[in-house]
C-alpha cells in the first residue's frame, strides 16, 4: 500500500486528511 503524501510528508491514519475534507485520513483517503 502506498502512502498518500503530500508536502513530502506522511500523514497519519487518524491524522486529519490531507485532501481538505475534515475527516481522519483513515476514513478518507486512507481506505483507497
Amino acid at each position: 500500500m502506498v502512502p498518500f503524501v503530500r508536502d513530502g510528508r506522511k500523514v497519519g491514519r487518524n491524522e486529519s486528511c490531507p485532501c481538505g475534507s475534515g475527516k481522519k485520513f483513515k476514513q478518507c483517503h486512507g481506505s483507497l
